[in-house]
C-alpha cells in the first residue's frame, strides 16, 4: 500500500523544498497552504503522516493538528516550525495532537528518519487495529458456535434420555414375555436374550457372546436359514415351535430375532 503524506505550510518555498526531499522516498505527497485546506484534503484522502508548520494565518499548526486528530485519529502528526512557541507546542503534545516536534531549518536525514519512523508507527497501529478487529470477529463466531453447540447438546441429551427410557421399557417388556427371545447380529454375536431364553437353553446367555458358544446347533441352523415362517425343532427332548425373523426390513438393524415356545 502506497504511503501518503500531507504537507501543510503557508510558505510555498517550504512546501516545494519538502516535496523535493521526500519525493525520493516514494511517498504520495499532498500539499496545503493553510490549515483549512489541509483539513479538506484529509476529508478526501487516507493520509498516514501529516507535517504542519506552527505559525500560519487563520489557523495555527497546533490547532490544525488537533482538528486533524479528531478527523483522522490514526494519522501520525508532526510539527515543523521555525518558532519555538513553547506553550503552544506543550499544549499540542499534552492533547496528543503531535507525534514529533522538529525545528526549521531541518536536517534532511533526521527529518526523513522521523518520517520513516512515523509511517512505521502508523502501519503498526493499523495492523494492531486489524488484528483486534479480526480477533473480535473470531471471538464472536466462537461464541455463536458455542451457543449453537450448547443448544445441540441439550437436544442430543434429551434424545439420549428418551432413548434410554424407551430401551428400559423395551427390555422390561422383553423380560415379561412368556416366550424365549434371542437376537443375533450378522457377525454371530448375541445382542439380546431374555430370561425365558436362558431357561430354555439352560445356560447364562450374555450380550456380546458368540452364538456358537451359547446356542444349540439346531437354533443356529434355523437362524441361518432366515425363514420367517414357523418351524418345530427338538431341544433336549422337548418339541419347540420357532419363529425366525430377519432384521433390517423396518430398521437399520442387521441380523435375526428368534422366538421359541415349548409345545
Amino acid at each position: 500500500m502506497e504511503r501518503a503524506i500531507l504537507l501543510v505550510d503557508d510558505e510555498e518555498n517550504i512546501i516545494s523544498s519538502l516535496s523535493r526531499l521526500l519525493r525520493r522516498d516514494g511517498y504520495q505527497i499532498f500539499k496545503a497552504n493553510s490549515g483549512r485546506e489541509g483539513l479538506e484534503l484529509l476529508k478526501q484522502h487516507d493520509v498516514g503522516v501529516v507535517i504542519s508548520d506552527q505559525r500560519m494565518p487563520e489557523m495555527i499548526g497546533s490547532e490544525f493538528l488537533s482538528k486533524a486528530r479528531d478527523l483522522r485519529p490514526q494519522t501520525v502528526r508532526i510539527m515543523l516550525s521555525g518558532y519555538t512557541d513553547l506553550q503552544s507546542v506543550t499544549d499540542a503534545i499534552n492533547r496528543g495532537a503531535i507525534f514529533r516536534f522538529l525545528t526549521k531549518p531541518w536536517d534532511d536525514d533526521l527529518l526523513r528518519q522521523n518520517i520513516e519512523e512515523a509511517f512505521r508507527y502508523h502501519e503498526m497501529a493499523a495492523e494492531n487495529e486489524r488484528l483486534t478487529r479480526d480477533l473480535k470477529i473470531a471471538n464472536d463466531a466462537l461464541m455463536a458456535a458455542n451457543i449453537r453447540l450448547g443448544d445441540e447438546t441439550k437436544v442430543l441429551s434429551r434424545d439420549v434420555e428418551r432413548n434410554l427410557r424407551v430401551l428400559e421399557v423395551s427390555q422390561e417388556v422383553l423380560e415379561s414375555l412368556p416366550l424365549a427371545v434371542i437376537g443375533v447380529g450378522n457377525d454371530g454375536m448375541v445382542a439380546v436374550a431374555n430370561s425365558k431364553a436362558r431357561e430354555l437353553f439352560g445356560t447364562e446367555i450374555m450380550p456380546g457372546e458368540q452364538q456358537n458358544a451359547v446356542l444349540p446347533e439346531e437354533v443356529i441352523t434355523l437362524m441361518g436359514q432366515g425363514s420367517n415362517g414357523k418351524k418345530r425343532i427338538t431341544l433336549h427332548g422337548v418339541e419347540v415351535d420357532c419363529w425366525c425373523f430377519v432384521m433390517g426390513q423396518h430398521s437399520r438393524a442387521q441380523g435375526s430375532v428368534t422366538v421359541l415356545a415349548p409345545v
